[in-house]
């Protein structure tokens, strides 16, 4: 928030597919997330991009700097490619992924842009970046069911799922402990 710039109020884990992966193993793997996140006993919230990919935020109630936050991040998503090693990676560079989804860990840093929650997003079908349910995954759906057309009576009858983001943050070295 801007009363503290120096200590983010959340964690993100960003889920960037390649050109050659599915929605569906978008999905798989923010599930493998989750069940991480069960073990940690941290509840986790799920929103798209507005994009291709899937956004994940863990609240932190502004407790702890960008670094820490992004080194808790980068401890998450290491313990995602242990589990999911033929469908993950941590390579950022583009060339190397060899067509597997990104976990970008690196969003945590001080000035870094992000595709906020509900914002329209500059794409043909004019998606709209939406919290979602964790229920919602094991479905079929995909980013393009959220958009400008749908997206106000979906938060109508949905409330604000990702309010609860900005209040009580995890205590970090507890939540390792779990792990």
């Amino acid at each position: 928030t801007i009363y503290n710039l120096d200590h983010p109020d959340y964690a993100m884990l960003d889920l960037d597919p390649s050109n050659k992966n599915s929605f569906a193993q978008l999905r798989e793997v923010a599930l493998c997330i989750k069940s991480i996140l069960d073990k940690m006993k941290i509840e986790g919230f799920c929103k798209t991009s507005g994009s291709k990919g899937l956004h994940i935020y863990l609240p932190l109630a502004g407790k702890y700097t960008y670094e820490q936050a992004r080194d808790f991040a980068h401890l998450i998503m290491k313990k995602v490619m242990e589990m999911l090693p033929k469908l993950t990676t941590l390579e950022r560079s583009l060339d190397k992924r060899n067509g597997k989804i990104y976990l970008d860990y690196l969003q945590n840093r001080k000035g870094q842009t992000l595709a906020s929650v509900y914002s329209l997003r500059p794409k043909i079908d004019a998606t709209v970046s939406m919290p979602l349910e964790w229920t919602e995954l094991q479905s079929n759906i995909v980013a393009k069911d959220f958009n400008i057309f749908n997206a106000v009576e979906r938060i109508r009858n949905k409330k604000d799922i990702f309010a609860p983001v900005l209040r009580d943050g995890i205590d970090i070295l507890n939540v390792i402990s779990n792990l």
